[in-house]
């Protein structure tokens, strides 16, 4: 097995990553931090910092020269970061050291780290965001389709009340929704510049560092902080707490979904299953279960970055490299879990006979708690619930339906009613059609 399930060519189909993979490369990240470096020397050129000659020189270079990533690892092992041996490479790739020279002015290698990072981490938002857009849409039209469509709720794994088929969609695609209207303001927020130097003041830039660093975040696209962010991770944490919870979220509905597939259930049509390489009867909910394993990945590399952000002084190497592990593996999760929710989503289905056989099964005490609120009517709270409490003891002793036994004890009661799933779902049809049409508004706001 290859260390990582996003870089095995075996798992690529079942943990596909998508365009996020090619993000979180060597090649990708290095052309990001040439990227920064390019944009760093083109302000500097401009504030009169270097050279305008030697600035337009090293932005043009950063653009088009190629630095092979295997050529830089023992620079990097032996600094610890990658950065001194790629501006190293980088000087000599452009022949020109009267250029060269101006390379790198006044930044340390954990502005160029940082703001590259968060230069792949806003394409990795976009693109989950985009991937989220269809995945919101199947979850709408279904809730709405299926907003009065009764189904049993569980608890414990063991039947409840009713509910609707259209509020357990309701619930999977809810925490989604919430997740893309977070964005904006995660974006503005978290999306930032660093350039800050060697100890987080910047001493080197001079009297212009503060509007050298505005500019620069202009140029790349990312906020200006108006601060050293160094050894505060909180803008990473942030980001890869939305991404978990993208995951989680997605998670929920594969753990839902993998039981409502189980045998004795099999309420839910996935559209396609895995096959068993021994049992030809088996339909396996692999994508789901994809779906619930990469959620705990992702929620268990998350409690690690966030011990790893207690970050000593004003630069912690151990921290940092914690987080070079874990955050590639969070993005990716999430990324992943994206990537094979849309096509999933889009196939769902009820298996409808199946969720009212369960509704009429189980010798009706899915409707004890109704039964009991009925009574309370005639008579005090805890007496109604002691007596249904008895005809459920004296149903399952005798095998004898529930709503026999109130048709015996309690003529008066409208047992067709009483007995009647699509009467007691409570606000569930409402709470579909209400999260339908917040996430068709908002799908439509965004074009």
């Amino acid at each position: 097995m290859a260390a990582s399930v996003f870089d095995s060519a075996l798992y690529a189909r079942l943990f596909p990553t998508g365009e996020a993979g090619r993000l979180f490369s060597d090649s990708a990240e290095i052309r990001a931090m040439m990227l920064v470096e390019g944009t760093l020397a083109k302000v500097q050129g401009a504030h009169g910092v270097i050279p305008e000659a030697s600035a337009a020189f090293i932005a043009r270079a950063a653009l088009e020269l190629p630095l092979d990533p295997g050529a830089l690892a023992g620079a990097t092992g032996a600094n610890g970061v990658s950065v001194p041996g790629m501006v190293a490479a980088f000087r000599d790739a452009m022949q020109a050291p009267e250029h060269a020279q101006y390379l790198h002015w006044g930044a340390t290698s954990q502005d160029i780290i940082d703001s590259g990072l968060m230069l792949r981490l806003r394409q990795v938002l976009a693109l989950i965001e985009a991937g989220l857009g269809p995945v919101l849409q199947a979850l709408a039209d279904l809730a709405q389709a299926h907003a009065d469509l009764p189904m049993a709720a569980r608890t414990y794994g063991q039947h409840a009340t009713p509910t609707s088929f259209g509020a357990v969609v309701a619930g999977w695609g809810a925490p989604l929704l919430a997740l893309l209207r977070e964005l904006p303001g995660l974006r503005a927020d978290c999306l930032l510049v660093s350039l800050s130097g060697a100890a987080g003041t910047a001493a080197a830039l001079g009297p212009a560092a503060a509007r050298i660093r505005a500019d620069l975040a202009a140029g790349l696209g990312l906020a200006d902080p108006g601060r050293s962010w160094h050894s505060d991770r909180t803008p990473v944490l942030r980001i890869a707490d939305w991404l978990t919870r993208a995951a989680l979220a997605l998670g929920k509905l594969g753990t839902d979904l993998t039981a409502l597939a189980q045998s004795g259930i099999d309420e839910i049509s996935l559209g396609a299953a895995g096959a068993s390489s021994t049992m030809p009867q088996k339909q396996n909910p692999v994508v789901p279960s994809v779906l619930s394993a990469l959620a705990r990945q992702t929620a268990g590399q998350m409690a690690i970055l966030q011990g790893a952000a207690i970050h000593q002084h004003q630069r912690d190497g151990a921290a940092w490299f914690t987080e070079w592990i874990c955050l590639p593996q969070i993005v990716l999760g999430a990324a992943s879990a994206v990537e094979i929710a849309g096509p999933l989503c889009q196939a769902l289905a009820p298996r409808t006979e199946h969720m009212a056989a369960a509704l009429a099964g189980g010798l009706d005490m899915i409707h004890a708690e109704a039964l009991s609120f009925a009574l309370a009517r005639q008579m005090p709270r805890p007496e109604a619930q002691a007596a249904v409490k008895a005809l459920c003891r004296e149903a399952q002793d005798t095998a004898t339906p529930l709503r026999d036994l109130v048709r015996r004890d309690w003529p008066g009661l409208d047992a067709e009613a009483l007995f009647d799933p699509a009467r007691q779902m409570g606000l569930a049809p409402a709470e579909a059609r209400a999260f339908a049409a917040s996430a068709h508004e908002f799908l439509k706001a965004k074009g």
